[in-house]
């Protein structure tokens, strides 16, 4: 890991706070898969637009097995994974999370939907979340005609991604009714939980851990002015009430700023009587699974994921011809 920072030091690239944020997304987008696995071959991979708040919303569509070969194996369709891409709310795409979204998918053995919320600041809070929202009740009605289960649902992200997927499961117990089916499980990767950057390891790891206070100090200034940082649907952790939520798997790593506020939130949801997988990988910065290529961490990290996965969609384990590579590659790769 510090090899990877003296690299990512070395690059001198400019930060985040230093560019607009059309500057920052280009600059994330074309370092996005520089340190993150090659992305794998899928039979099925479609792009879509569904309905949304604000106007059609794109989504992408992984599946490790086609549409015929699923149906053939279970009647039912696929389990699928509705992922939430990391980037503070004003960076990130189907494009900067695409080889995380397929690594899932084949790892697991299930459906994963990426969908490419809007964006802050030219779309500021609640717009994400809304985005989110109309997704998942999207998912939920139109499953079945894209050879999907609809009763193995569940949610998932990256940092922001993961406070989507958060709160998007929060929002899940309150309209049960109205989805017609409870979600199966919250996948939670590095995630923001609280509202003001102010734990202990925010200050820990201010500086020179990939995620600089800076930084984040940024992201939150372009997507929600500080008034409003106590809403839950912002920050987690302020919710009301936490009973009665999806079982929840939470990925973090040790040298996160993030980290305080990701262990905070699964204890909270520990004590309010839901099931917690809690995996903490030492050593490790923020944003660790998508460096696969330099980090054997991060193949770690998704195994774990797709283990939690699997348990909730009750998948068994894939067999040797399905699994990844053991070794991470240390080529260039190509875009599948």
């Amino acid at each position: 890991m510090a090899a990877v920072l003296e690299r990512i030091h070395r690059a001198n690239r400019p930060s985040f706070p230093s560019l607009s944020p059309k500057q920052a997304r280009i600059a994330y987008l074309m370092g996005a898969e520089i340190l993150d696995l090659p992305r794998a071959p899928l039979p099925r991979v479609e792009n879509r637009a569904i309905p949304g708040p604000g106007g059609d919303i794109a989504i992408r569509l992984y599946a490790p097995v086609t549409r015929e070969e699923a149906a053939a194996s279970d009647p039912r369709g696929l389990p699928v994974l509705l992922y939430f891409h990391g980037g503070g709310f004003v960076i990130g795409n189907l494009e900067t999370h695409d080889s995380l979204c397929r690594q899932l998918a084949l790892r697991t053995g299930c459906a994963v939907i990426a969908v490419d919320y809007r964006l802050a600041p030219d779309h500021p809070f609640p717009a994400a979340v809304d985005d989110c929202w109309a997704a998942l009740a999207w998912l939920a009605k139109a499953a079945p005609e894209l050879g999907l289960d609809r009763e193995r649902i569940a949610v998932g992200g990256d940092s922001a991604g993961g406070t989507l997927a958060a709160v998007t499961a929060l929002h899940a117990r309150d309209i049960r009714d109205q989805l017609g089916v409870p979600l199966a499980m919250q996948l939670l990767i590095t995630p923001g939980a609280t509202a003001h950057a102010d734990t202990d390891s925010h200050r820990r790891f201010a500086k020179g851990h990939l995620l600089d206070a800076e930084t984040i100090a940024w992201f939150f200034n372009q997507y929600i002015p500080v008034e409003r940082r106590e809403d839950w649907r912002f920050a987690p952790l302020r919710a009301e009430d936490h009973e009665g939520l999806a079982p929840a798997c939470l990925i973090l790593a040790e040298a996160d700023p993030l980290i305080d506020e990701g262990i905070a939130y699964a204890d909270l949801l520990r004590a309010n009587g839901n099931a917690v997988r809690l995996e903490l990988f030492r050593g490790v910065t923020h944003d660790f699974i998508k460096m696969g290529r330099s980090i054997p961490e991060a193949s770690l990290a998704l195994d774990a994921c797709a283990d939690a996965l699997r348990e909730a969609f009750g998948l068994p384990a894939p067999t040797a011809s399905a699994s990844t590579p053991s070794a991470p590659s240390t080529s260039s790769g190509e875009s599948a």
